[in-house]
């Protein structure tokens, strides 16, 4: 069966900092790129940041370019999302997936987790 398991969400002010982790099993974790997401209440879903499996490249959407960083942890089977300068835009629910294609398109990811609340005050 496969799981992704989010971490680490919660409360924070402006300024500050979080790090999310996506604990991936059920599959083949060396073979799958990993994508953030993100939904805020009454928006669409947006893509946060991914990782490929294939050489580690990594992409970030324009909104958190510079203070949000993805890595992964192969041995783990994890993958997190480190955020810094968090700004009161950044609350929603984040969620990893996982799929077989590199981008930020969430059509492409076949595999979901549940969701972490990222809050961030003013």
């Amino acid at each position: 069966e496969v799981q992704l398991v989010e971490s680490g969400g919660g409360l924070v002010q402006a300024g500050g900092s979080l790090r999310l982790s996506c604990a991936a099993s059920g599959f083949t974790f060396d073979d799958a790129n990993i994508g953030w997401f993100r939904q805020a209440p009454g928006k669409e879903r947006e893509g946060v940041s991914c990782i490929s499996s294939n050489d580690g490249s990594t992409y970030y959407a324009d909104s958190v370019k510079g203070r949000f960083t993805i890595s992964s942890d192969n041995a783990k089977n994890t993958v997190y999302l480190q955020m810094n300068n968090l700004k009161p835009e950044d609350t929603a629910v984040y969620y990893c997936a996982a799929g077989y294609h590199y981008g930020l398109d969430h059509d492409e990811y076949d595999y979901w987790g549940q969701g972490t609340q990222v809050t961030v005050s003013s």
